[in-house]
């Protein structure tokens, strides 16, 4: 991405997903990830999973932290991440394509070295696959133990609804279940690696405040709740140690938080918009 596209300021769009009435999304309302993506602090601690995961990935870490404006603006870059999220999951799925198609061009402009000496396209496949794994498993396992368990048919499930997204985005290898994730985890775990960049964006994401007010005394735990979600051999290159453990009262009131999100119907937010724009009550994924 050049210089003048990493300092300008996109404006966030202000999206309609009650409309067009009856167009479907990518996918359905029964699935698993219209259940798991409705509750935002799975969302919040499945993200910054995901991005742990990322940035330990060394051509993935150079390239967010060389071509995004994370670093020096966090709050829209996330803010624009969490609405292509809801536009991937719950959006018409013509808007849906035609959003991941630009995202898909701003990512072929996306190439450097590595600090280290690698090459690297933000489109390689092997990479978007990385990507696409670590988004998943962050948001499936944060819903999965934070929110509400999950079996292993819906954990499977969550993984092939995302399939049809992930050949959009360019991520041909994307696990079709979970023991393909854990597979794919298992691979690229050689080329995983400590850096500093990992404790700066932990940083970052203490002193960046994007949940409503009454959750924000709880980002400090939700952090650490990402933390414990990284598989144990990645936490442990990663040095992420005890002090990103969670005491009991803390990971209850982490799972209480996340359980009353997941009934609690904000009408003006993506999930409850597309029930809507499909026909069913506003409250359908909240019951």
């Amino acid at each position: 991405m050049t210089a003048a596209l990493k300092r300008s300021r996109i404006a966030m769009p202000q999206v309609d997903f009650t409309q067009p009435a009856g167009e479907p999304a990518l996918a359905a309302p029964d699935s698993v990830s219209w259940r798991v993506f409705k509750n935002p602090v799975a969302l919040y601690i499945g993200g910054i999973t995901a991005v742990l995961l990322e940035l330990a990935e060394p051509r993935v870490r150079t390239g967010v932290w060389e071509h995004t404006t994370f670093r020096t603006d966090p709050l829209p870059r996330m803010q624009r991440t969490g609405l292509a999220a809801m536009m991937t999951v719950y959006g018409p799925a013509s808007d849906a394509e035609k959003m991941i198609a630009g995202i898909t061009r701003m990512h072929s402009r996306v190439a450097g070295v590595t600090p280290d000496g690698q090459p690297y396209e933000a489109l390689q496949p092997e990479l978007m696959d990385w990507v696409q794994v670590t988004a998943s498993y962050g948001f499936l396992q944060a819903y999965h133990r934070f929110v509400a368990p999950l079996s292993q048919a819906d954990r499977d499930r969550f993984y092939a609804e995302a399939l049809p997204a992930a050949a959009l985005y360019g991520a041909p290898g994307s696990p079709r279940n979970e023991a393909e994730q854990v597979a794919l985890f298992e691979r690229m775990f050689t080329a995983l690696e400590a850096h500093p960049i990992v404790l700066e964006f932990l940083d970052i994401m203490r002193r960046t405040h994007s949940l409503p007010w009454p959750l924000r005394p709880l980002e400090k735990y939700y952090l650490r709740a990402a933390v414990t979600l990284l598989p144990p051999q990645v936490r442990d290159l990663l040095g992420l140690g005890a002090q990103y453990d969670l005491a009991g009262w803390q990971r209850g009131m982490i799972r209480l938080t996340g359980r009353i999100f997941d009934r609690l119907v904000i009408r003006s937010a993506p999930p409850a918009q597309a029930c809507v724009r499909l026909g069913l009550d506003a409250g359908y994924l909240y019951r």
